[in-house]
């Protein structure tokens, strides 16, 4: 290597030093629990616990796979409402999930007692009292796969909620 290059090499890399190197902040990798992104998991837990009590009452089983997709839904709501991992985001999810349960096994009680009582589900849905909608709700998930999906679910959301 002549003298020419060593020359080029030291100004490249004394030009290289030269210059200072900026670095860009990188932010946060989401934004913590807001109130837009818990309206938001309470309009997805109301929707899937719809979906779920429709189709339950349609079948005329209490479908309770549909936890897992309570589940599902709840994590996808909060990764595109962009909220930040964590244990909030855990908590969140799993809120979510048993609210969803809680209402579609309230939805799904009402529905069946407003049939038999000639009422619309959403009547009899305001007429039932928490004792009541407890011992149907109880009466309806006694079967071991029905908690087993109900469990799965919660557990599923707390896991992938991280």
């Amino acid at each position: 290597m002549g003298t020419g290059a060593r020359g080029a090499k030291a100004r490249i890399l004394a030009a290289r030093r030269r210059y200072p190197v900026r670095t860009m902040q990188v932010p946060a990798a989401g934004r913590p629990l807001s109130p837009l992104s818990l309206g938001l998991l309470l309009l997805a837990s109301a929707g899937i616990a719809a979906a779920w009590a429709l189709l339950a009452l349609v079948t005329g089983r209490q479908c309770s796979w549909m936890a897992l997709a309570a589940a599902i839904d709840a994590v996808v709501v909060l990764r595109l409402a962009r909220v930040r991992p964590g244990m909030a985001r855990a908590g969140a999810a799993l809120a979510s999930t048993a609210l969803a349960t809680a209402l579609a096994n309230w939805w799904i009680a009402a529905g069946e007692i407003g049939r038999s009582l000639g009422l619309m589900p959403w009547d009899s849905s305001l007429r039932l009292g928490p004792d009541y909608a407890w011992t149907l709700a109880t009466l309806a998930n006694n079967h071991p796969a029905d908690l087993a999906w109900l469990a799965a679910a919660l557990l599923a959301a707390a896991i992938a909620g991280r």
